[in-house]
């Protein structure tokens, strides 16, 4: 078999502390690539040496985004690609118009971007619809990573690149995830995401907030991940006297081992495109509390049988939840929240779906 080269450029920081759903993906189909002749170049923002990613061709310029650094990378070597595809880079700028003019690699852009609770701005829309209109026809292929995606692609972009996508779901090794076996209460919550404002855990400490106020319950809610917003939310958990109830634990490489540990995942997200950690809650067999739209955007989550949701930024409904559950007046019907459906969200096939791309 001839050997072939693609090039996957990827906005995303190769940290041994967070480990991910797509780091194995990473790796995963690095070494399908391998095993059928096609070699892979890969571009990050900084060059990770832990794990598996010693076997992956990494080029890095941590003074260089990823797209300017592909475009020199490309100027220098003239390597020939037959697929160039984008991950967590921003879609329909001009950085795809200068790519087609260097290479003759089919372009495949994946969205990964999350969109705000109340929409973009109004100017924000416009600039979106102009960029669409000139810098979508440099990209031959959409990928979205959910039904919803592809939707908002559309809406972001316009209706002309509706043929050009496709959706592949992100996925999961099933068999790194410890399963939650007891289901007896402990009053024991865990959020686990990027701590970042659209994230929603503002509103979580809100209501918690309002809760100590008025009752005597015990429970605590360890936090884990990092972002820029975590300076804010220790502001406001200090303000309010609740270091007792929330625990920091930073990011953590074994999250597959210790969802199980706790009674409930509570996502309060504003806006998801994806969300690995509510997929990742529930194959855990984890009962998930979160936003009905938006933290519920894979349409997993079902009312009284494996969570409870409730409308983004009300925390009114979140702290109803809470209470009912605290005063054991919700009882999830089935005590195992596994359903069929997860089996669509497996790693080996999302490692086939964008193989078959190429």
């Amino acid at each position: 078999m001839e050997s072939r080269k693609i090039a996957i450029l990827c906005n995303y920081q190769l940290l041994p502390e967070r480990i991910g759903g797509m780091d194995y993906f990473f790796w995963d189909f690095n070494k399908k690539c391998k095993e059928n002749g096609i070699d892979v170049d890969w571009f990050f923002p900084n060059h990770g040496m832990h794990e598996h990613y010693p076997n992956l061709t990494i080029y890095s310029n941590e003074n260089q985004s990823v797209e300017n650094n592909f475009l020199v990378f490309c100027k220098q070597n003239q390597t020939e690609y037959s697929h160039i595809i984008t991950h967590f880079i921003e879609l329909c700028t001009p950085f795809f118009q200068k790519l087609k003019k260097i290479s003759n690699a089919i372009v495949i852009a994946v969205d990964h971007n999350p969109r705000p609770l109340n929409g973009y701005s109004f100017k924000k829309k416009i600039n979106k619809r102009v960029k669409g209109g000139l810098f979508s026809r440099y990209i031959d292929v959409f990928i979205g990573v959910s039904e919803y995606s592809k939707k908002e692609l559309i809406k972001d972009f316009g209706y002309y690149i509706k043929d050009r996508i496709s959706v592949i779901p992100n996925g999961l090794d099933f068999s790194k995830f410890k399963q939650k076996t007891s289901f007896n209460s402990n009053n024991k919550f865990i959020v686990a995401c990027h701590l970042r404002k659209e994230k929603g855990i503002q509103d979580l400490i809100t209501v918690v907030n309002e809760i100590h106020k008025k009752h005597n319950f015990v429970f605590s809610i360890d936090i884990y991940g990092d972002g820029y917003y975590k300076d804010e939310l220790n502001k406001m958990i200090r303000h309010f006297s609740l270091q007792d109830v929330f625990n920091f634990k930073g990011s953590v490489s074994n999250l597959s081992e210790v969802y199980c540990n706790y009674d409930y995942l509570i996502h309060p997200s504003h806006g998801e495109t994806f969300c690995y950690t509510v997929l990742e809650s529930l194959v855990c067999n984890l009962p998930v509390i979160t936003t009905q739209n938006e933290g519920n955007v894979l349409g997993l989550v079902k009312e009284n049988q494996n969570g409870f949701l409730f409308e983004a930024s009300k925390t009114d409904q979140l702290k109803k939840i809470l209470l009912n559950i605290f005063n054991q007046n919700l009882i999830l019907e089935n005590k195992s929240v596994i359903n069929d459906n997860l089996q669509t969200f497996s790693l080996t096939k999302m490692v086939d779906n964008y193989f078959e791309l190429i």
